[in-house]
């Protein structure tokens, strides 16, 4: 078996859940279009997802 007889791996698009080729052919990768792609970074730009993290603690210096 060589590298051409292998099929193309697919996963789920983060965007809309269809499968989606990830290999570099796909430029969108792991997304399935420019459509997902930019739908995620447009939630990223308006902070619909974010990382919690808990707001400092007066007298807690991280610089000793």
């Amino acid at each position: 078996m060589t590298g051409s007889d292998i099929p193309p791996r697919t996963v789920r698009c983060p965007g809309c859940g269809q499968f989606s080729i990830y290999a570099s052919t796909n430029p969108y990768r792991p997304f399935c279009s420019e459509r997902c792609k930019n739908g995620d970074l447009g939630a990223w730009a308006n902070e619909r997802y974010r990382v919690e993290a808990s707001p400092p603690v007066e007298g807690d210096d991280a610089e000793h």
